[in-house]
Formats: C-alpha cells, structure tokens, sequence
C-alpha cells in the first residue's frame, strides 16, 4: 500500500489545483467570459474541463515517474521537481490572473512563462525519463494553443482607459 501513496498522491496534486482555480473559472465563464471577443477557432468550453483534468494527470503521473526515478525529493531530482513545481505554480497562477483579476496582458505574459518553463521541464526529464517527457507533450501543445488564444484575446479585447 505504502508504494502506491506517492503515485496516487503525486498524480492527484495538479487536479487538486485545478478544482480550486476552477472555482474561478466557473463564475467568471458565465459571466464576465462570455462578454469578450473571442477568435472562431477557441475550443468550446465544455471540452475545457476534460481537456485539463487529462493534462493533470498525466503530468502528475510523470512527475511521479521522474520522483520514483530518481529516489524520492534527492539533490538530483532539485532541478527536474523544481521546475515541475515552478510550472504547476506559474499554471495555477493563470486563472486568477485571467479569470480572477481580469488582467488580459498579464495572462498572457505569464502564459508565456508558463510555456517555456514546461518546455525546460521536458528537457530536464527526458534524460531521466523519456515517458515522463513524453507525458508533458500534449500539454505543451495545449498550452501553445492556449497562448494563442490569450494573444488574440487581448489583442481584440483592449483596456478601457481609465479617465
């Protein structure tokens, strides 16, 4: 039983934060969401929540690969779990940006982040683990379309100038 705590555990964290921002989201999808210009190719909402609670897991489970890999929280797993921490931080940041504050340029500034930093995450894994690598791939694709998307959002949907 003891060996499957850390899988289950590990594997279950993102989708832990993902509920809590998408608290947020729900609120805000019918109301403040439906108000601004959106291009004709987004996805529709509805595929939003299904889309990320599978990139969840399988980005949790491949952090539990590379933790299982490398002997737990060691000196080497510092850099690999940190930037997987850093990425999980930087995307449960995104939603109270967007949908919380409604701050468009700053998403889209931290997306940008975010993006990168899953990118050095799969380039510090796949030595370890190419499955674990692998594991973030259609999250990164996602999250390219996703900065897109937040690009043309706030590229069509300007700040009103406070007078």
């Amino acid at each position: 039983m003891k060996m499957w705590l850390p899988m289950i555990g590990m594997t279950a964290l993102p989708n832990i934060g993902g509920l809590f921002t998408g608290l947020i989201t729900r609120r805000e999808v019918e109301t403040w969401y439906p108000t601004l210009k959106k291009p004709s190719w987004r996805p529709p909402n509805s595929a939003f929540p299904v889309v990320w609670t599978c990139l969840y897991t399988g980005m949790g489970y491949g952090s539990y690969l590379i933790w299982k890999e490398l002997g737990g929280f060691t000196e080497d797993a510092l850099v690999p779990l940190g930037l997987y921490g850093l990425q999980l931080a930087l995307n449960w940041a995104w939603t109270p940006i967007f949908f919380g504050a409604h701050k468009l340029k700053w998403a889209l500034v931290e997306i940008v982040f975010l993006t990168g930093t899953v990118g050095a995450t799969m380039v510090s894994w796949y030595p370890i683990s190419r499955t674990a690598s692998l594991l973030l791939a259609p999250y990164l694709s996602w999250l390219c379309l996703a900065t897109a998307l937040s690009y043309c959002i706030w590229r069509d949907n300007p700040e009103k100038k406070k007078e």
